[in-house]
């Protein structure tokens, strides 16, 4: 109870110095009931990944309020409705790559207009797999608001580690193709891809969050993927795979 009362403390402090705050109390709520995952939330993990919200809080304004940005298209569906968020690889010219390379995120709404269940498509599985995409969902709950930067950070030394493989380089590069650009250090190499959001529109001045710069870090030595890093319709996301893991390969 503790934790959740100095956590709405920090949230009304953020609310009096943003407008729209109602949209980031209900991201906020959201973010609360990551405390009790499987009370609040479902996984299902096949060819996609899918977050199903068993209380869900969000409407889809908020969504769009929040990232500034819209997606890429909205479908009616029965009982509600479903937003794409499609990204598609660019060259370091801006240009769109052929054979075309794209991954997606859809957004499912119920029909009281509240997200229902948020699906990754194959694709983005390829460099952030389902247990490490549903391990960094889980540990949302321990993470903690740095108030001046607006960041949600995570403590991955007090969690739970997961006992699986890393991706491998060569199995990433199948399927994003090679980078525009790439820098070596010592036995590891930062691979950079652009991706860019095909929405339907932008909020004046945020057109920056259209583009998103992905930044690969792969150890040469044992060929893994040990860092993710991006942003992604204005949300950013950063997984350090190595760190996740219950034991680490040793050289």
């Amino acid at each position: 109870m503790l934790k959740q009362a100095s956590r709405w403390i920090v949230c009304i402090v953020l609310m009096l110095s943003m407008t729209g705050c109602f949209h980031w109390i209900r991201a906020y709520q959201t973010y609360l009931q990551m405390d009790e995952f499987d009370e609040n939330f479902a996984v299902s993990s096949d060819d996609y990944f899918t977050i199903y919200f068993k209380s869900p809080v969000l409407y889809s304004d908020d969504f769009e309020a929040l990232a500034k940005i819209s997606p890429s298209d909205k479908k009616t569906e029965s009982g509600g409705q479903r937003w794409r968020y499609r990204f598609w690889k660019e060259d370091g010219q801006g240009r769109r790559v052929h054979p075309p390379v794209s991954f997606y995120f859809d957004l499912h709404f119920n029909e009281e207009d509240r997200i229902n269940h948020w699906r990754f498509s194959p694709l983005f599985l390829q460099i952030a797999p389902a247990k490490f995409l549903e391990w960094s969902l889980r540990s949302l709950g321990a993470g903690e608001i740095n108030q001046d930067a607006r960041q949600l950070k995570v403590d991955t030394a007090k969690l739970e580690k997961l006992d699986t493989d890393l991706p491998l380089k060569a199995a990433v590069l199948k399927h994003l193709g090679e980078p525009f650009e790439i820098h070596r250090n010592g036995n590891t190499s930062e691979y950079s891809y652009h991706f860019r959001l095909d929405s339907m529109h932008i909020q004046d001045g945020y057109e920056d969050r259209a583009l998103s710069e992905m930044k690969i870090l792969f150890d040469e030595t044992t060929q893994e993927m040990i860092k993710m890093s991006g942003r992604f319709a204005g949300v950013k996301l950063s997984i350090r795979y190595r760190n996740l893991q219950k034991k680490a390969h040793v050289i």
